[in-house]
């Protein structure tokens, strides 16, 4: 169940990128809002997921993947997760990486050697979380990996399991532990803590 406001575009949308086919990243309600003019980029085996929704345009990708949308690059990183899951590095006037859902991996440190932004998974949406995903600890551990200039953490705070009325303390208190876990880590990188549906420029 969502516990924020969809999203809705603030400008035009070229691409709408995909990390894998998980109801918390393949958002329906989300997808009904953007235009189906934009590409559609989804992980090998997932179009027939979203065929419904009738995009104009979808494209499958793999891990080592490259597109060219408009004047942006858009590499295609690995994620370890219990789904197809991927990664997205977009290039462009700066670079931003967008994790998806993950766990650290081997490789991690070498997905480019200057990036702006990191949009860094730091909780679930449940009481405990599984094997596959970041932590605020682990998601520290990767921001000394990665070494942004600025890091956003995200997957908390959107959505509870629908028999849920309250959040789990663990979500709500993960911006804070990772803010502390990052100084330790990575005191050079900026941490911004973004409530669900804010916008930030970088």
């Amino acid at each position: 169940m969502r516990r924020s406001p969809a999203p809705r575009p603030t400008g035009p949308v070229d691409a709408i990128l995909i990390s894998h086919a998980h109801g918390d990243h393949l958002d329906r309600a989300s997808l009904r809002l953007l235009p189906r003019s934009a590409k559609l980029v989804v992980p090998k085996g997932v179009s027939r997921f979203v065929t419904w929704l009738r995009f104009d345009d979808v494209v499958e990708v793999a891990a080592g993947d490259e597109l060219r949308i408009g004047d942006v690059r858009v590499h295609v990183t690995p994620a370890m997760h219990n789904a197809r899951a991927v990664g997205y590095l977009v290039e462009g006037t700066q670079t931003a990486y967008f994790a998806g859902d993950t766990d650290l991996f081997d490789g991690m440190a070498d997905i480019s050697p200057h990036i702006d932004l990191a949009m860094l998974p730091i909780s679930g949406w449940g009481p405990a979380l599984p094997e596959g995903h970041l932590n605020p600890s682990t998601a520290a551990q990767a921001l000394a990996l990665l070494r942004p200039r600025v890091c956003v953490p995200i997957h908390w705070g959107t959505f509870r399991p629908i028999y849920r009325r309250k959040p789990y303390e663990s979500d709500t208190t993960a911006p804070q532990r990772f803010t502390d876990e990052a100084k330790k880590y990575a005191p050079d990188v900026e941490v911004r803590i973004l409530t669900p549906g804010e916008t930030c420029a970088i």
